[in-house]
């Protein structure tokens, strides 16, 4: 047996000593009340000697249980179990002669509970067992056939027998006992391993999707921001129309890409949600000149009907509400070719919780399908993807991501006729934050004038970011790595930095640590411009303390955005600086 039978015995020996103890004690007292002799007493000393002597010899095994116990430390532990069952069940023996009929009767149960116990606790390892049933056998058989030869009574022997198809009893239900537990312990030692399995390809997935969400994204930044660049040109109507077609697709596939990397996070539970206040009717509004012109190409009218009771500002996570009603509006605006789609919001006072209701008079959901349809990667039938596009992941995260924050989505549908999802959330009505003053406008304040370090390896990536910043009258110090933005920033004083993650000779979050450690830059506002767009990814530069984390591909608008914000708080620290 392995040193783990051992070390597990010793484990439950030593929690039940005050147990056997306790138990010793009220054996006692029972054999003095059938006997008033010393004797009891002098066998409950005996018993607590005993014990001692187990707690001794199996100390050793419950330090290091890990170590295999010797040959010799094996027939310790043999002896040790086997002097203790001798004396404990030693009163059986005295009660049996002395204890009249009552005692005869105590002794019987009192070997039987003994049995029963070793029995059970001792059969993971055999010696062991051996040597502390031999001993209660031989107490529980050898009495009454030593009576009955004493008293010459043969009928006695009847007892014996009795002791027999007990033990036989007990040797079955042992032998079960000691299957189940194999088969548990088989079982506990399979779900480790498929656990550890389970764990590796979780890990495998997580970076699979960390390396192809890289990959995908360097490139589809170049094509994205081609095509921003390539919008601003002078185009004809034809040109124009295949630019568009160029940026849908690539938002599609920008879409379905954070789409995966969503339902990653959420079924790992690494799904992390904000607080903060946000402007309810402004977002709603936003949402609604965002989606109207699109479903008016449909020749739909989208609706947005707030109740009054609805509060101005809610405390909230921004992104994940404006996730989840901007899947519902998709997927309503993509199924409804005729008619209206109307959202309604509620406030509901009870329980604080915002109702916000998409109706749609589009193609439906049959009855059959429609409880499936918040399952991840399905849609209605296999004819759905190719007249619409999409996998099926943004209900399904819609969902998850109402969960997570306390709420619900549901669906009605009548197939024909049009569906309705309602979204339920917890939230706390705010007021109004003031309007906060500026000492000047931040969009008036602008690029031009400024100096950007920008530190990319890919020289696709860095033309990039020259044709979209420079027309703001900006001034860009490109480099190829992290080594060269740690020099640039130790002889130049800039007003902002791009920095990438990946890169050679020094990875951008190197660099950003030894650039804040100290010098003229150590201050100035740093920018992530990465396409390692993971949750680990953020937090690995928020531990920096960038200004911003963005991610590839470029957006034009919230890059100099960003860098417009960036550069006025440069320019504000500077200011105070002189003061």
């Amino acid at each position: 047996m392995t040193a783990n039978g051992y070390a597990m015995i010793a484990q439950v020996r030593f929690r039940e000593l005050k147990t056997r103890i306790a138990l010793a004690a009220f054996i006692a007292g029972t054999a003095w009340f059938l006997t008033h002799t010393v004797w009891p007493a002098v066998w409950f000393g005996a018993v607590v000697a005993t014990q001692g002597l187990d707690w001794i010899v199996f100390r050793p095994l419950r330090k290091r249980p890990e170590v295999e116990p010797s040959l010799a430390y094996k027939i310790a532990l043999c002896a040790t179990a086997s002097i203790n069952v001798i004396v404990y069940s030693g009163i059986a023996a005295y009660l049996w002669a002395e204890g009249g009929e009552a005692g005869r009767l105590f002794a019987v149960i009192q070997v039987a509970g003994g049995l029963l116990h070793v029995s059970l606790h001792m059969h993971h390892v055999r010696p062991l067992l051996f040597a502390a049933v031999i001993p209660h056998s031989l107490y529980f058989l050898g009495m009454p056939i030593a009576w009955a030869i004493i008293e010459g009574k043969p009928q006695d022997m009847l007892i014996a027998l009795g002791g027999v198809l007990y033990m036989m009893h007990l040797v079955v239900a042992v032998r079960q006992s000691s299957m189940t537990t194999k088969a548990l312990q088989d079982a506990n030692t399979e779900a480790r391993s498929e656990r550890q399995k389970a764990e590796v390809a979780s890990a495998a997935k997580s970076d699979f999707l960390a390396v192809i969400s890289h990959e995908i994204r360097t490139p589809m930044n170049a094509v994205i921001s081609a095509a921003n660049l390539l919008r601003r040109t002078r185009l004809d109507r034809e040109q124009r129309e295949h630019v568009s077609m160029l940026l849908d697709a690539g938002d599609v596939l920008v879409g379905l890409l954070n789409d995966v990397l969503d339902l990653s996070k959420i079924e790992a539970g690494k799904m992390q949600l904000e607080s903060s206040v946000m402007d309810l009717r402004e977002k709603l509004g936003s949402l609604g000149r965002l989606w109207e012109p699109k479903a008016a190409a449909n020749g739909v009218r989208l609706k947005i009907e707030i109740d009054p009771g609805v509060p101005d500002c809610v405390r909230t996570d921004p992104l994940r509400l404006q996730q989840m009603l901007f899947n519902l509006l998709s997927n309503a605006v993509k199924f409804t070719d005729d008619g209206s789609i109307t959202v309604s919001v509620d406030w509901r006072d009870a329980d604080s919780r915002l109702v916000i209701a998409v109706a749609d008079t589009g193609v439906g959901i049959p009855a059959d399908r429609l409880a499936r349809i918040f399952d991840s990667f399905e849609q209605v039938d296999a004819g759905t993807t190719r007249k619409y596009g999409g996998t099926g992941l943004g209900l399904a995260i819609s969902r998850k991501l109402a969960e997570i924050m306390g709420g619900r989505l549901t669906a009605e549908s009548v197939e024909g006729e049009g569906s309705t999802f309602v979204l339920s959330l917890p939230m706390e009505a705010v007021s109004k934050p003031a309007a906060e003053t500026r000492r000047k406008p931040v969009e008036q304040a602008g690029l031009y004038g400024k100096v950007i370090l920008a530190a990319d390896d890919h020289a696709v990536n860095r033309r990039i970011l020259s044709l979209l910043l420079e027309p703001h009258g900006c001034t860009l110090v490109l480099v190829e790595n992290g080594e060269e933005a740690v020099e640039a920033a130790r002889t130049q004083r800039f007003d902002a930095i791009l920095m990438d993650m990946q890169m050679p000779v020094m990875d951008g979050l190197e660099a950003s640590a030894r650039i804040r450690a100290g010098g003229m830059n150590r201050r100035t506002p740093l920018i992530a411009l990465t396409a390692n767009a993971m949750d680990v990814h953020r937090a690995a530069w928020d531990a920096t303390g960038v200004h911003a984390f963005l991610t590839k591909p470029i957006d034009p608008a919230l890059l100099a955005a960003t860098l417009v914000e960036a550069c006025a708080e440069s320019t504000d620290e500077d200011d105070a600086q002189v003061a």
